[in-house]
């Protein structure tokens, strides 16, 4: 295997690593809805009450194309709620390079190659579908040969040569964890056919770079964390951030909240005269600041909240809730 190939200087902390870091990351692609208000509210508060630094990162990439105005309807809902940040915004698609360079490293190292196959040509050689995966498994016998080589047709899919063997760390909230990202996807995609790295590098990318140490979000990501580790590691990033994934707000039939749950864009009830205090309120109701919902400012929930009394399961958003939001 070749030598190392070292970051480039625009991998480099933007954010002085010396203080605890965290990040909100909004994705502009979709307007915020509960589920991700009450993510980014405790995300504050956990800032907030340990003195960590809060950078504000737009997510733009992979996704499809944004609206005009998106991004700023994204900070001014924020701005709305009750939330602040101490850096940012940072614009993802504003600067490829640093992506790009991680690209070069990892070709370099062998240790990502491209591939052009259909997802019919994967699922004909994957075996059944694994309940819960929602990728087609990526088996080891479609790698062609692995080798280095440069990183430069960027206009098609780029996998990483996933290792073998289980990714172990210890989630904050979720406990200790043992996945094994080789066995359930295998060689995930890195870099798009679209020209633009993938969710999963670039927010290895980006968190390494702007000295973010401490990670909240929802547990639907828990899977994705063995594959962020995986590649701090394949870049010889660290240190390896912390994570906390919390318990999802679902719908009445139990998946993730979502379009088909109705309305509960953070805009549409705002334009309705729900106060943001009232949205809180909620919110500290489903982390358990509250036995019922009550009117507060999120500076009373960053007080009142508590990561260890918050109950570990999911969250359903009832006929109820919608209802005391609009004071019926």
């Amino acid at each position: 295997m070749p030598p190392p190939h070292p970051p480039s200087p625009s991998h480099r902390p933007t954010v002085s690593p010396s203080r605890p870091t965290t990040r909100l990351a909004p994705s502009p692609t979709g307007a915020l809805h509960l589920g991700n208000a009450r993510t980014f509210l405790i995300t504050w508060a956990l800032a907030r009450q340990n003195n960590w630094s809060i950078i504000l990162r737009i997510e733009d990439l992979d996704g499809p194309r944004i609206k005009p105005g998106a991004i700023e309807a994204t900070i001014d809902i924020l701005h709305w709620l009750g939330l602040s940040w101490d850096t940012g915004p940072f614009i993802q698609s504003h600067d490829l390079e640093p992506y790009r360079a991680a690209m070069r490293s990892l070709a370099h190292n062998a240790l990502a190659y491209p591939s052009d196959l259909s997802r019919s040509e994967i699922e004909a050689a994957a075996s059944a579908p694994q309940e819960g995966v929602h990728e087609t498994p990526f088996p080891a016998s479609l790698r062609p040969p692995i080798h280095p080589r440069p990183f430069i047709d960027e206009s098609t899919n780029w996998r990483f040569l996933t290792p073998p063997g289980p990714v172990e760390f210890h989630d904050h909230f979720a406990g200790p964890q043992r996945l094994d990202p080789a066995s359930t996807i295998g060689d995930f995609i890195i870099w798009t056919k679209r020209a633009q790295p993938s969710y999963q590098l670039a927010v290895v990318v980006d968190d390494h770079r702007q000295g973010v140490t401490h990670i909240v979000r929802g547990n639907d990501l828990l899977d994705s964390a063995a594959r962020q580790l995986l590649l701090y590691r394949a870049l010889h990033f660290s240190p390896e951030p912390r994570y906390t994934h919390l318990p999802l707000i679902r719908g009445h039939d139990g998946k993730r909240l979502a379009k088909r749950h109705g309305d509960t864009r953070l805009e549409t009830y705002r334009a309705a005269g729900v106060s943001p205090e009232r949205i809180i309120g909620l919110l500290a109701m489903w982390s358990g600041v509250t036995p019922n919902p009550e009117p507060m400012p999120a500076a009373d929930f960053a007080a009142r909240f508590r990561l260890n009394t918050m109950s570990p399961t999911d969250i359903t958003f009832t006929s109820e809730n919608h209802a005391w939001l609009l004071g019926n």
